[in-house]
């Protein structure tokens, strides 16, 4: 049977995605910071695997064997106008959403390349092709891993592994309930943030693993796949706005 790595299987997306390949009859191995967020969990394999720690994926992806499947889709958000964002903290979903991505991806590829397949897939958001504020920081993580991983899929193809990112809007996985948020004090942008587009109709979690699992079993495999209705009007909207200002979802027809 065919094998799939998940990284942040212990909630929302994640955990979806791990049930829905665990259904399709693959060796699911799920994977989170602490393992033993994942017990509830049917799969074949529980790992301890911190994106952002060489050692730690690693061992991790050792301990699982061959795989023919990965998912990327360990990540953090948090709001701020950009003059309001905290470096650090900046640094922070970097290293996890875009960084610690690529460090999985490493990882894994020579034994997918020994193999002569695999798919790597990464979880991106409609948001890694637009930007709307207050999330500049989280967009910015997501266009550079796109940048990363079109090159990447570009790369790999001569070694018969595949690449490709899924952008989902805005999902009900609970991420978005209470976002840390920073401000300035008086804040001067207080008012500004878009208040539609990626966040205003939700998809599920399920939603976005049958996008998921679909992607490890369509060929030929898409770079770029966006995941429900609205993720499709926003880019489709996106591409009529002219590139000579700042795109306004509420403002294109």
């Amino acid at each position: 049977m065919p094998s799939v790595l998940i990284t942040g299987s212990n909630r929302g997306i994640g955990r979806a995605i791990t049930g829905e390949f665990r259904r399709r009859g693959y060796r699911v191995v799920a994977t989170a910071r602490d393992p033993r967020s994942l017990a509830a969990l049917d799969v074949d394999q529980r790992l301890a695997l911190d994106v952002t720690d060489d050692a730690s994926v690693t061992a991790a992806v050792d301990a699982a064997g061959d795989i023919d499947v990965v998912v990327s889709n360990a990540g953090v958000i948090f709001y701020a106008a950009v003059e309001a964002t905290p470096l650090t903290a900046l640094e922070n979903v970097l290293q996890l959403n875009t960084i610690g991505a690529i460090r999985v991806a490493q990882a894994v590829l020579p034994g997918m390349r020994a193999l002569g397949r695999g798919r790597l897939l990464f979880m991106s958001s409609v948001v890694g092709r637009i930007v709307l504020p207050p999330g500049a920081a989280y967009a910015a993580t997501k266009w550079a891993l796109e940048a990363l991983v079109e090159a990447l899929a570009i790369e790999i193809e001569p070694f018969g592994v595949k690449a490709a990112l899924l952008e989902p809007g805005a999902v009900s996985s609970g991420a978005l309930d209470d976002v840390t948020t920073y401000a300035l004090l008086d804040d001067p942008y207080a008012g500004q943030s878009s208040g539609g587009g990626a966040r205003s109709e939700l998809i599920t979690p399920e939603q976005v693993a049958v996008a998921v699992a679909d992607a490890a079993e369509t060929d030929p495999l898409p770079l770029r796949i966006p995941i429900g209705d609205a993720a499709l009007r926003l880019l489709a909207a996106r591409k009529r706005a002219p590139d000579d200002a700042p795109f306004r979802p509420d403002k294109t027809s």
